[in-house]
């Protein structure tokens, strides 16, 4: 029963009150001792840390700050051998805890039980400098930091597949639909931000997300529909991943194999020996090799029946881990992937040159499989559940249409970049380009090898931190916790996983499967709900028009057609 809690008793409230100043005062005492120095050090303390110590406690030091009580670091020492060791024993840590509990037991403005700064620790204190720079993280960034997080976080296994989309709406038809996805995807993921700043300035002090927005304006409906619709872009990505995981893990062993043997096999279809790439499209073939007899390796190591099993004892004991922290320290590999795919498509371009004719290499303007286009840049240009998220970490909110613009432009131009030069650089009949552009290089091609381990070990990475957000969203919504239990967490990581086993081995086109997932995601999140949304908060405004009611009506049908249109395509 906690002090704060109302009882029928009048007097309840100030014996309780009593009570908690009592062992505040106890625990003051011990603070004070432990400040003052009167319990053994640990032998980590440096001379360093005592100048700290003592620079923090001056109580005339101008720059001297109180942490918040919520701040999580405990102190810390580099030892000899570089290793940093926390200097909070067990007493110290239930002293913190303590001093946690009490604080929060009186309204803000009532410092009664603020426990006085000489009686705490040097740790719960910062200094900021004179130049009004804070030392300790504050979680605020630049619009440079916002906008590249954006593009960071956008950028995807979309980006592998768009000179295949390209070549299925046609070249002129796709550069036009790149240009207008991106300013739909833009436009409504503005109309995101700003329902959730709204939502926020009317609750202040509590963090609100897209999805309480809509249960604000559509009800518990309104909810469930945006967790669905966001857990349904998860799952797509997570098929998507265990794809491309395979086909890495498949070539790159197979490589290995090859050349430690000297028993490469030649792949089928190889055009040109000068820069060679793969055609599976002239002749049906759709094989990795030529027709000699499968030798033992073969049959052990399967793209679509064994690979896919075999991944599943690398990948499964990563995704059972109570926390990802330690695969967030690999976010940089997103970027270092896209930069790398950058220079491999710059360096292929390079060595083929242009072949944009239209007779000998199949070049199409326009084609009626243009949906494929605009289903995977659905998925590509989503970022609408987590660009709040991302954005309230912003130093300057007033910036925030600006940098979002600027995010989506440097998106739009990589996709179209990679998308455009491959295919117009592609030294064979478009029709032969995949829906992986890795899989048009011989298996002996050494930049294609690296390419492929490198965003091996980056989606591996990866991999744990996507099954964890969707491991949050689904145990939050059925337990109220995010890891009710081991038996929970491995129950759902198994269905889910084989479900991304059973595409791998059955159903192993990455092409289509980013077109329905992206698809269906966009058809709620990046078209309807924020159009809905938005719409509400006119009409609670009064300020509601025809004409823009006739605009968002239109954009909400575009995603309606497209979702359509994918099923049209099989």
């Amino acid at each position: 029963m906690s002090c704060t809690q109302v009882h029928d008793d009048p007097n309840y409230l100030s014996r309780r009150l009593a009570m908690c100043q009592e062992q505040l005062t106890i625990i003051k005492g011990q603070m004070l001792t432990m400040t003052h120095g009167h319990r053994r050090r640990p032998a980590s303390y440096s001379k360093y840390e005592e100048r700290r110590r003592s620079s923090v406690l001056d109580t005339m030091d101008p720059n001297r700050k109180r942490k918040p009580f919520h701040h999580s670091n405990m102190p810390s020492s580099i030892t000899d051998s570089g290793k940093v060791e926390n200097m909070a024993d067990s007493e110290t840590v239930a002293n913190y805890s303590r001093l946690k509990y009490y604080s929060r037991l009186m309204p803000p403005a009532d410092d009664r039980l603020r426990v006085p700064d000489h009686v705490l620790p040097f740790y719960m204190f910062s200094l900021t400098s004179p130049f009004g720079i804070k030392k300790d993280e504050q979680g605020k960034q630049g619009s440079i930091v916002t906008i590249f997080s954006i593009w960071n976080t956008m950028m995807g296994t979309s980006l592998l597949s768009m000179p295949w989309a390209i070549q299925q709406s046609g070249f002129a038809c796709g550069v036009v639909l790149l240009v207008v996805m991106a300013g739909l995807a833009l436009y409504t993921c503005y109309r995101v931000i700003e329902a959730v700043r709204s939502l926020e300035q009317s609750n202040p002090g509590q963090i609100m997300e897209f999805s309480d927005a809509c249960r604000q304006y559509l009800g518990r409906w309104g909810l469930y529909g945006s967790v669905v619709f966001s857990l349904s872009a998860l799952i797509g990505a997570m098929i998507v991943y265990w794809v491309l995981m395979t086909n890495f893990l498949y070539s790159s062993v197979y490589f290995i194999y090859g050349d430690a043997t000297k028993s490469l096999p030649k792949d089928a279809d190889i055009i040109g020996s000068h820069c060679p790439i793969i055609c599976h499209k002239d002749n049906g073939n759709t094989s990795n090799s030529t027709d000699e007899p499968a030798t033992m390796f073969d049959k052990v190591w399967s793209e679509t029946d064994t690979v896919p099993l075999y991944l599943l004892i690398i990948i499964f004991p990563l995704i059972n881990f109570k926390s990802p922290t330690f695969f967030t320290k690999f976010n940089a590999l997103g970027t270092m992937s896209v930069l790398f795919l950058f220079v491999f498509v710059i360096v292929k371009a390079a060595c083929w040159g242009i072949h944009f004719d239209t007779v000998d290499y199949d070049v199409k303007l326009f084609q009626i499989q243009f949906p494929a286009l605009t289903g995977i840049l659905s998925l590509g240009y989503f970022i609408h559940n987590c660009v709040s998220s991302i954005m309230r970490n912003q130093r300057h909110p007033e910036n925030n249409k600006r940098d979002l613009t600027i995010a989506y432009i440097l998106v739009a131009v990589t996709y179209t970049f990679v998308g455009v030069v491959f295919y117009i650089t592609f030294p064979s009949s478009k029709n032969c380009i995949e829906d992986n552009l890795l899989k048009n290089f011989p298996h002996d091609d050494v930049l294609s090898f690296a390419a492929r381990l490198f965003l091996f070990f980056q989606m591996v990475s990866l991999f744990p931190l996507l099954m964890y957000i969707m491991r949050v969203q689904v145990m939050h919504q059925f337990f109220g916790e995010i890891y009710p239990s081991f038996k929970h967490v491995v129950v759902l990581n198994a269905i889910l996983v084989s479900i991304a086993i059973s595409f791998a081995v059955f159903f192993p086109s990455i092409g289509t499967i980013i077109r329905f997932s992206g698809s269906f995601c966009g058809l709620a999140y990046v078209f309807t709900l924020p159009s809905l949304v938005y719409l509400l908060r006119l009409k609670e405004r009064n300020a509601l028009k025809s004409y823009i009611i006739g605009v968002h009506a239109v954009v909400m049908a575009i995603g309606l057609a497209n979702f359509i249109a994918q099923f049209l395509l099989l």
